[in-house]
């Protein structure tokens, strides 16, 4: 019998609040009941630290065109047509909504939308606000939702597991239900139920060691959909970001890629510039170029980290341009007027993910995925800066579009039970814990990191399933904790992504494997079918006479 405190019944459940999660729920019609369950407090996702901006085609200078055409450049030609199409055309309502919702972005002296450029732009067509994008909107967004009086927000809470009706032995056609979700204040087990769910977790780069991530980004949302028998694709494309901080008392601390897009360089310690010697667009090449470059520098000459370098512009423009970054930067004892910053690569983005359709619907009905969760086809080998952002807010407006044509106002749930844990005791060493979890981040870091191998995966993989094996036993035999479930989701998506590598035999864009240094002439995605992990590798961009 349910615990009824402790089930909650609602039109929507939205996991994730940052700006996937909450364009979703912004777009969806007053009327709906909507929950959005946060793991930390409100504003602890990757928005709210995204530094650079919006892409999107504003001026009249720039083309829907040509932002296609550099998205394919940038993600090695991998990028799905079809996805990338309805991202950029998507730029000016995604502009439009967040203006609507009054997201106070830089304006220029004309008082128009000022325009930044990025490493793969060809314009400037970056919206932004100064160089705390991702705070604006993040914040912005968080209070007008705060403000709806049909969105129930639920901080500290932590999914565990979706419900699916295959899970309870239904034998209908299998459906999300909703999801079991852990309250850390109280250490209680709630049962969450809805016809729609939306996974909008971020993505899963806490899997490694150095990472510009926050600590929720454990690829929550691609195990639990992975678990409920969705696809999974292009795991093997991590970005790692060419410029996060290399000090010691600063954490995943992103140095916008703005900054480069504003005339600064990458030097090494006697000061020469490099970057030219890797590509002609120096600083301003793709990102999967530049943490190359940066990584092989470091490799070769046996340093921790390169440097930053602004100073050749006028204190007044780095200050207006970066005012956020010279602040904090002070604070730690580097005035990037007169200083250059030391920088290191560090795991960014997770560009594969649970496979979607246009209307970001997974695999399994009532289920969707939006934004880093998800593999709409967007990013292909190589994310282009800020189109994430913008992918965001183009399949969160989708998915609502489609929920809404979808409704069943008169849903009938079958029996659900409450979460079970009366045959589990309380862990008695945490310790296992936190070794699983260190043991996991230095083997992704040293093994699936920028520059891989055949050898070096293997080795991955084996001990990624030394961990799996050890984690499966204590999550069955232990009540759940916020560390133990996403240690469960990261050792599966680590898995994912090592698999994923394996079976690409070329290097294009993020994934650079020293066996097959070379580009595949045949252009194809890696997908892993759960629950065993079987792969197909359909060919991308197809077109049939």
């Amino acid at each position: 019998m349910s615990n009824l405190n402790t089930t909650h019944h609602f039109d929507v459940i939205i996991v994730g609040s940052g700006g996937a999660g909450l364009s979703l729920a912004l777009s969806l019609p007053q009327h709906f009941n909507i929950a959005v369950l946060a793991k930390s407090n409100l504003t602890d996702a990757s928005t709210f630290y995204a530094q650079g901006g919006v892409a999107a085609v504003l001026d009249e200078t720039d083309s829907i065109e040509q932002h296609i055409d550099d998205t394919m450049i940038a993600g090695a030609h991998l990028c799905e047509t079809e996805a990338v199409k309805q991202t950029v055309e998507g730029g000016k309502p995604s502009v439009d909504f967040l203006l609507k919702h009054g997201v106070q972005f830089t304006l220029d002296d004309q008082e128009q939308l000022h325009l930044t450029r990025e490493g793969g732009h060809s314009q400037r067509r970056i919206i932004h606000a100064a160089d705390a994008t991702g705070h604006a909107i993040s914040t912005t967004l968080v209070e007008r939702a705060i403000e709806k009086d049909n969105i129930t927000i639920f901080e500290n809470y932590i999914a565990i597991d979706l419900i699916t009706s295959q899970k309870l032995g239904l034998e209908e056609q299998n459906r999300a239900l909703g999801l079991y979700a852990l309250d850390e204040k109280t250490e209680k087990v709630h049962t969450f139920l809805a016809p729609f769910t939306a996974l909008a977790c971020g993505g899963a780069m806490k899997a490694y060691l150095y990472t510009s991530n926050p600590d929720i980004a454990t690829g929550d949302g691609i195990a639990m959909a992975f678990r409920a028998g969705c696809r999974v694709a292009n795991m093997e494309f991590n970005q790692f970001h060419p410029t996060c901080l290399y000090h010691p008392q600063a954490r995943s601390f992103l140095i916008t890629e703005a900054m480069r897009g504003e005339g600064a360089y990458l030097r090494l310690p006697d000061g020469e510039r490099f970057m030219l010697c890797f590509d002609e667009r120096a600083e301003l090449a793709p990102r999967d170029v530049v943490a190359r470059a940066i990584d092989y520098e470091i490799k070769r000459l046996g340093i921790r980290h390169v440097w930053l370098d602004i100073t050749h512009q006028s204190p007044e423009f780095v200050m207006e341009h970066f005012p956020t970054l010279c602040a904090r930067l002070l604070e730690l004892g580097i005035d990037i007027t007169k200083d250059m910053i030391p920088v290191v690569p560090a795991a960014h983005y997770t560009c594969g993910g649970v496979v979607v359709n246009e209307h970001s619907q997974t695999d399994l009905d009532g289920l969707y995925a939006i934004g880093e969760t998800s593999y709409t086809g967007l990013h292909g080998a190589n994310r282009m800066a800020s189109n994430s952002l913008l992918e965001c807010f183009v399949y969160g407006m989708s998915a609502a579009q489609h929920i809404q044509d979808h409704f069943i106002a008169d849903f009938k749930f079958p029996d659900v039970p409450a979460w079970d844990d009366s045959q589990v005791t309380n862990p008695d060493e945490d310790v296992v814990i936190l070794q699983n979890w260190d043991e996991l981040r230095q083997t992704m870091w040293n093994y699936v990191g920028i520059v891989r191998s055949t050898k070096r995966l293997q080795r991955a993989l084996h001990r990624i399933e030394m961990l799996k094996r050890e984690i499966t036993e204590y999550y069955q035999d232990y009540q759940v904790s916020k560390n133990l479930i996403e240690l469960r989701n990261l050792v599966l998506v680590s898995e994912m992504i090592v698999r994923c590598a394996l079976e690409r035999k070329e290097s294009r864009g993020l994934h650079f494997t020293l066996d097959y240094p070379e580009l595949s002439e045949e252009i194809r995605k890696t997908v892993l079918i759960p629950p065993f992990f079987e792969v197909q590798q359909p060919k991308v961009n197809q077109t049939t006479n």
